[in-house]
């Protein structure tokens, strides 16, 4: 994927190079034309400077009335002639060719000004030459100096183009940022996008309203979900409390007293339910508080000490290694505590006997990360998709358990802006990633 700011960049780059490439193709062409137009104009211009010092100061000083001698003379380079003489001729002269002169017995090609005028009755030939090859000197420095200023106007442009395009989407990198940087729908909340383009003030606009519907049924949805948690306390205290009441009283036969076990257990995980649900709600509320400052070492040291006598139990070990302390400021302790917990549980209840769960801290790049991996039986892409999803996978038949843990540690993850990656295959185990802010 190519970002938007490339793609224009690039589309401009190469816009220019295949014009560049079509302008050098004829450059040869061009540069031709413009020399041989500058040279045929510098020839009409020196005719004219000798025509007018023959107007000044007569024939005589180049061809005396005694002689039929010309006049010559031509530069120490022989790039350059001018010739005066005598002739006759029916018809004016006045026309500029390419011809060949001898010159010192040296044959040079000429670009000629062929040129007749008439002084006192006699007709005189006026030529002035100027070599090709000079000509073709001229024309090589000129096509020099256009190409290095052609790279270089490329060059120029496009960092303009990179410094223009970077300008003109900064507004869509920081409503890109804005959404990245929330977890939840309150865009709404920042302030107005400050741009000139209209497009992106549109855009932010759309984004807000949006988010604002969002938010809105975010919120019916947690009001819902917090008034049917209360709701259902109540008639579970009722029933827990009148099935007790029933196994207290005696003559009750073995059948019924499992009944009304288990029935108590059900009571039991539906309340652990409801609870869980409710401690979701109040964290995408924001109704903890974060003032605690947390030794991270300390805290996974609790947890792993919680957990070592169920997995024991389970005969899984538990190990942990902590390379520097780092405190964790501005936190809930609990609510943290719980995040690490369930993962750490969720990973005993998937390692089979004689497997093992390693519990890591550490700070890279200044980041502190824990990780928790585990032996266990793994997970497929499908099943990491909605891993952190509510009741997109069957309820734990474990009493102490919701079966939203993870949809808890996420909350909590949100809440703390802690990033979760989860790493997992098949048969081969799963292992947790929290980068700490």
């Amino acid at each position: 994927m190519i970002r938007l700011q490339t793609k224009l960049t690039l589309f401009n780059l190469i816009s220019k190079l295949v014009f560049s490439a079509l302008f050098i193709g004829f450059l040869p062409l061009i540069t031709e034309r413009i020399i041989t137009m500058q040279t045929d104009r510098e020839l009409i211009g020196k005719r004219e400077e000798v025509i007018s010092l023959i107007s000044k100061a007569g024939i005589e000083p180049f061809i005396t009335p005694e002689t039929d001698t010309g006049f010559g003379s031509y530069n120490i380079l022989k790039e350059e002639f001018i010739s005066l003489e005598r002739i006759d001729l029916a018809e004016d002269w006045n026309f500029i060719e390419v011809t060949q002169r001898i010159i010192d017995d040296e044959t040079i090609d000429y670009r000629v000004l062929n040129y007749s005028l008439k002084i006192d009755g006699q007709t005189y030939l006026l030529e002035i030459g100027k070599s090709l090859t000079s000509i073709m000197n001229a024309e090589r420095n000129i096509r020099s100096v256009i190409l290095i200023l052609l790279a270089v106007f490329i060059l120029v442009t496009l960092l303009a183009d990179l410094l223009f395009t970077a300008r003109v989407l900064r507004p869509l990198r920081i409503i890109t940022k804005r959404i990245e940087s929330t977890s939840t729908p309150y865009l709404s909340a920042s302030e107005p996008l400050s741009t000139t383009t209209e497009d992106f003030i549109e855009l932010d606009r759309t984004l807000r309203e949006m988010m604002q519907k969002i938010e809105e049924l975010f919120r019916k949805e947690k009001e819902i979900t917090v008034n049917i948690s209360h709701e259902l306390m109540t008639p579970v205290s009722v029933l827990r409390g009148r099935l007790e009441n029933m196994l207290m009283k005696k003559g009750l036969d073995p059948e019924t007293e499992n009944g009304i076990d288990e029935s108590l257990k059900t009571l039991h995980r539906l309340k652990v339910l409801i609870n869980s649900l409710l401690m979701i709600s109040r964290i995408e509320r924001k109704q903890y508080l974060k003032e605690d400052s947390i030794k991270i070492s300390e805290l996974l040291g609790e947890v792993r000490d919680e957990l070592l006598p169920i997995a024991a139990d389970a005969g899984v070990s538990v190990s942990m290694q902590c390379a520097g302390d780092f405190i964790f400021r501005n936190a809930n302790r609990s609510l943290l505590f719980s995040m690490f917990y369930n993962v750490v549980n969720n990973a005993v209840k998937n390692t089979p006997a004689g497997g093992m769960i390693d519990i890591n801290a550490a700070v890279n790049d200044g980041k502190p990360e824990v990780s928790v991996s585990d032996t266990g039986k793994g997970m497929t892409p499908l099943q990491l998709e909605d891993l952190f999803s509510r009741f997109k996978k069957e309820i734990s038949q474990d009493e102490n358990s919701s079966g939203i843990g993870l949809a808890i540690t996420k909350s909590i993850a949100d809440f703390h802006n802690i990033d979760i990656q989860v790493l997992s295959e098949p048969g081969k185990g799963t292992k947790f990633l929290f980068f700490l802010p």
